[in-house]
């Protein structure tokens, strides 16, 4: 399993939006850090590094360090405004 880290930015997002939400989405990462491979709702990202995560009208951005096994939370927010 990847160790999850979450940047100020993302913490910031979740520590906004509605509880049952950020449950929800905290949830669908650690099943991506579990196994990245197989994780459902996940593409890779064009013009940059990293994936996206897609859980209802939300994106989480995130990147993975393999040689340590850490899934890093970029960016969390609603559909269309998280990529810039």
């Amino acid at each position: 399993m990847y160790v999850i880290r979450y940047t100020a930015d993302a913490i910031k997002v979740l520590r906004r939006m509605p509880r049952n939400t950020a449950n929800i989405i905290r949830q669908k990462i650690e099943e991506v850090a579990r196994n990245p491979a197989n994780a459902r709702n996940v593409k890779k990202l064009k013009g940059r590094e990293g994936f996206r995560l897609r859980i209802g009208d939300w994106r989480v951005v995130y990147a993975l360090e393999a040689e340590v096994l850490i899934l890093i939370v970029i960016d969390i927010g609603p559909r269309g405004g998280v990529y810039d």
